[in-house]
């Protein structure tokens, strides 16, 4: 199985990370990988693929894991599900985040352009995963994932941006960018005009959850620099190919 490597200076010592690409699976057509890749890694069950072939890919995934990872029903929300509380491995649950403070525990978010980030306590004693699409940023769900954090005692965090869209692919309509109003001229500097496009912008999903990252106290933040749009070889993406699988990236506590 192949993976991202993931450049994160920060990333406390006790706490591991994975970022999955698209190759390096068993599942065809749409859901497979480009050229000679062989079979893709799609993850996601609900996007089309044959469910034993998704299967077979979580399976490889698992190997390289300490525990089950915990799939969320990911809806753009943001509700942030305490894993060492809260999970159930038999349940599949409608969140949008999670966190845990336990080292039996994967927190896991799936992604094919939205912008997966992954969250850590400078100790290593808490972990944390965000899936922040325009919808989940624009309503707050990285500020509700820290915030979890650190009432679960989290104190001093560092941040790591996932693959996703870039800011030179994402092109968005202005109700989009009224959805970030109330969060000043800040997150409008994340939003470029499209020449000749009335109403049409070139959003930074990285730049907005950086933005996100900052209010909340969170300056320590790599990565967000992969755009999923633009390497086919290396990453599904929704808005590049509409039919296709789904990504994961993992983090927690060794």
């Amino acid at each position: 199985m192949q993976t991202l490597t993931i450049d994160w200076p920060d990333l406390p010592a006790g706490v591991g990370v994975l970022s999955t690409l698209r190759s390096g699976g068993v599942s065809l057509g749409s859901y497979g990988a480009t050229g000679d890749h062989g079979g893709g890694l799609n993850l996601g069950l609900h996007v089309g693929d044959e469910p034993a072939a998704v299967e077979q890919n979580r399976r490889l995934l698992r190997a390289n894991l300490p525990a089950e990872p915990a799939w969320l029903a990911q809806v753009h929300g943001t509700r942030v599900l305490d894993l060492s509380s809260e999970y159930d491995p038999l349940t599949v649950s409608e969140a949008d985040a999670s966190i845990a403070c336990r080292p039996d525990r994967v927190c896991t978010i799936m992604s094919a352009d939205c912008l997966p980030v992954l969250l850590a306590d400078c100790r290593g004693t808490q972990v944390g995963a965000a899936h922040a699409g325009w919808r989940g940023l624009a309503q707050g769900v990285i500020e509700q994932t820290v915030a979890a954090m650190r009432v679960s005692g989290a104190d001093q965090l560092t941040a790591w941006l996932g693959p996703a869209i870039g800011p030179e692919a994402f092109e968005v309509g202005i109700e989009v960018r009224r959805a970030f109003a109330h969060l000043g001229p800040e997150a409008e500097a994340a939003f470029r005009p499209v020449p000749d496009k009335a109403d049409k912008f070139l959003a930074d999903l990285a730049g907005l959850a950086r933005l996100a990252l900052l209010r909340s106290g969170v300056t320590q933040v790599s990565g967000g620099q992969d755009c999923t749009v633009s390497d086919p070889a290396k990453f599904y993406s929704f808005r590049r190919d509409r039919v296709t699988g789904r990504m994961a990236s993992l983090i927690w506590i060794k």
